[in-house]
This record gives C-alpha cells, sequence and structure tokens, in this order.
C-alpha cells in the first residue's frame, strides 16, 4: 500500500508552525536562562559543551543543566514546566505528537544532537552459552542474533525462563534497534525474550547483580560493563542502521512560538557546539568535563575511547574501533530529518505500539522541525526530507531492507518478525 503523505513544506503548517527565526529589526527576547535537564550520556556532550565553553553566552543565553535520572523524568518536567528544553530520546516527541505514553505532552524538535552511541551488551554467562552454541570468534552483529536463537531453543527446551533483556524508555532508539537485532536473528522480542525499562546509569550494576541478562543503551554505559568483566558488547547501533535517529533537543510547540528569538539562537549555539565536540584534538578537554560528577560521573578514559570509537567488547582485551562511532555535526547529524521520524512510527507500527493511518503519519511527521533548523543555520541537506533510507553504502539496515517513507504499512508488513496484530490492524482503505 503507498500513501502519499505532505512535504516537509508543508508539515510545517503543522501545529505550532507559525515559528520563524525573527525578521532584523524585531524586539529582541533578551538575555535568558533556559532550565535543560538531561541524562547522564555521551551523546548529551553538544548541550553540555554548549553551556560550558561558552557557545551558549555568545548567543546571549545561558544553559541551566539538571541532571535526571530517567527519561520518563525529562518528559514530565518538559511538560510541566520545569525544564525549557530537554536531551530527549528521537522517538519521544513523535510519541508525545501520537498522543502514546502515560503523559503525552505535544513535543518537538528541531535539532538533533547527533549520530551513534549505542550498543547490545549481552551477559557474560549468557555469552558463554553462545560459544558453547558455536558463535564464532569475530562474529557480526547479525551472526550474534541468530547464534543467541539458538540458544534461546535450547533454554525453552530445556523447561528455562526466557532471558530478561533492558532498554531505556518503550519509546526509544534503544527498544527499537534491541529489537531490530533480535527480530533480525528470527527471535520474537515480545515471545521469546524480556524486556524491561532500566535507567541508563543502572544498566551495569543491574547485569553484575544478574538482574537482567543483556541490555541496549548508549555509551558510556556498555563498555563501563564490558570493563567490569559482567558483559559482552555484541552489536553497535552502526551495525543495525547507521543513521538511526538518536538524541535530540526537545522543547514544547508553545513554548517554542513564543520565543522564536531564543529558539534560533539555541540552536545557533548547539550548532558551534556539534562542530567543536567532532573535532578530534578537543576530545580529551570533552572527556575531561564529561567525566565529573555532575555530569556523566564515569572514569575519563572509558569515555575518551568512547569518543573514539575503541572499545573493550570484554575484559579479555578483544577490542573493536568504530571509527565514526559518535558523530556530532558532519553530514548534517543535527538536522530533524523528517523521514527519521517516520521510520520511529514505523516501528511504533511494527511493534503494537500505534495504529497505521495518514492522519497519524502527518502527526508523526509534526514533530520534527526542519523548517526551525533551516530558518535559524540557514542551511540543510540538499536531498529530500522524505528520503528512502538504508538505501546507500555504509548507510543499510543490517537485514536488508530499505524503508520507503511513502509505503510505510507495505514496509511494515514484510517483516517476517513483527507484533501479531500488526498486519490485521492495516486495510486498503486507511
Amino acid at each position: 500500500m503507498t500513501t502519499t503523505l505532505i512535504s516537509p513544506g508543508a508539515a510545517s503548517a503543522a501545529p505550532g508552525a507559525a515559528l520563524a527565526a525573527p525578521a532584523r529589526g524585531a524586539k529582541s527576547e533578551g538575555a535568558r536562562v533556559l532550565r535543560a535537564g538531561f541524562i547522564p550520556l555521551v551523546d548529551a556532550s553538544v548541550l553540555i559543551a554548549a553551556a560550558e565553553f561558552g557557545f551558549a553566552a555568545r548567543e546571549g543565553l545561558a544553559l541551566d543543566l539538571v541532571r535526571d535520572v530517567s527519561w520518563a523524568n525529562v518528559r514530565d518536567r518538559l511538560a510541566f514546566r520545569q525544564f525549557d528544553i530537554a536531551h530527549m530520546l528521537s522517538p519521544m516527541p513523535v510519541a508525545s505528537m501520537l498522543g502514546l505514553g502515560s503523559n503525552p505532552s505535544p513535543t518537538i524538535t528541531p535539532f538533533s544532537l547527533g549520530r551513534g552511541g549505542n550498543a547490545i551488551t549481552l551477559s557474560t554467562r549468557l555469552f558463554a552459552r553462545m560459544r558453547d552454541a558455536g558463535a564464532p570468534e569475530g562474529a557480526d552483529a547479525l551472526a550474534h542474533a541468530r547464534v543467541l536463537r539458538r540458544v534461546l531453543d535450547g533454554m525453552r527446551d530445556a523447561g528455562e525462563a526466557p532471558p530478561t533483556f533492558g532498554m531505556t524508555y518503550p519509546f526509544s532508539s534503544h527498544n527499537y534497534e534491541f529489537r531490530y537485532w533480535l527480530a533480525a536473528g528470527g527471535i520474537d522480542p515480545d515471545l521469546d525474550v524480556k524486556l524491561v525499562v532500566v535507567p541508563p546509569p543502572l544498566t551495569s550494576d543491574a547485569l553484575a547483580a544478574g538482574a537482567i541478562d543483556g541490555f541496549c543503551v548508549g555509551a558510556p554505559w556498555n563498555m563501563v560493563a564490558s570493563e567490569r568483566g559482567v558483559g559482552r558488547i555484541v552489536a553497535a547501533k552502526q551495525d543495525i542502521w547507521p543513521s538511526a535517529p538518536e538524541k535530540v533537543i526537545g522543547m514544547r510547540p508553545d513554548w517554542a512560538e513564543s520565543h522564536p528569538e531564543t529558539v534560533s539562537r539555541l540552536l545557533v549555539a548547539l550548532d558551534a557546539a556539534a562542530r567543536w565536540c567532532d573535532r578530534g584534538e578537543n576530545h580529551d578537554e570533552l572527556a575531561a568535563l564529561l567525566a565529573q560528577p555532575n555530569y556523566i560521573a564515569a572514569p575519563v578514559d572509558i569515555i575518551r575511547r568512547v569518543l573514539a570509537g575503541e572499545f573493550s567488547l570484554d575484559d579479555t582485551g578483544e577490542r573493536r574501533v568504530i571509527p565514526d562511532y559518535f558523530t556530532f555535526h558532519g553530514g548534517f547529524a543535527n538536522y530533524p530529518r523528517p523521514s527519521h521520524a517516520l521510520w520511529t512510527y514505523s516501528q511504533m507500527l511494527r511493534w503494537g505500539q500505534a495504529e497505521w493511518s495518514p492522519a497519524l503519519a502527518e502527526k508523526a511527521l509534526s514533530a520534527y522541525r526542519p523548517d526551525l533548523y533551516r530558518a535559524a543555520l540557514g542551511t540543510g541537506p540538499a536531498d529530500a526530507d522524505l528520503r528512502a533510507e538504508g538505501t546507500s553504502f555504509g548507510d543499510r539496515f543490517m537485514d536488508g531492507f530499505t524503508f520507503d517513507p511513502q509505503a510505510i504499512p507495505d514496509y511494515v508488513a514484510a517483516f517476517p518478525v513483527r507484533y501479531e496484530r500488526v498486519a490485521g490492524s492495516f486495510s486498503d482503505d486507511a
């Protein structure tokens, strides 16, 4: 089934679309203090650097950063106006505009905080069973998923309980990437394993305690687990889909509409901070800042190696290097691409979190605001906002699928592993 969606320009007529950079000579909103919530992760680097290295101050802004403990807290505190802006999971604005979750307050994003940073880590106990089941040395992410399928089959035949895996939030890139990896190996994430929510800083301890058998989370917590000797990294975000959207800056559309100049100045500051974070010569200084107790509170040497994409896969010395594990600015990594919002919506459909309709697809699109990005920065990528994903060399999905944003129901229905009622939720007259 093919459904024609509105163009990104027309999408700008969705809620809050009147936002734009202020005209020259417009009345200034003056210096502002913005309260911003964040979770202790390396992908908060751009926001933290903007606050600490003067990029916000140059634009007449002060960022009051508040370290929070969970994504649900961040969502609620933004909704209840305790935060002006927030470090958020890329699916959170989409979920909010679709009315999903326990407190779906409208949220938009005009700026992505970059690409990369996630990985999947399994307990050393579970990985040892995969070795016994024939996992070869140097196996890639897909091979690991297929071997795990064999281990799960054996556990089921022996009457063992399925493993419990942690992810950070139901509407998160971690949830969708973990599910994508499992499903690519023939594992049904709703039937063959148990998925639970674990806040990022607690994942390593939960793995060590045996409360979970694996997790998908952002840096540096995967490498913290591997270097403690409690986990083995089996897949990185780049293995699943290199361009998968990650963290964004979220804000309420009514706040953005009433502070258009502040939004523009904020994006200019974040853009400059992202450029700075991308430069390798700045990574020592960035790592030292992130390691502080008020930010990530993790060993500085681990953060520095994560920034370089240098992984300790476990505590035996086996290593892997992913040169672009983090991209903070290059290749328009900060652009809120509408096709990414629709891919996120497709995963919500695939796993039974949402129903299909063209109207809901438009709501998903309204969460991402490239018009605000272009108005503030005067630039943007040359290719279409609604483009096919997974078609270019170096940016393919691990299972070989491609995503056409104009044929979302067909895309979801083609997956052999998906939520069992998804197929029945689509109709030709939707």
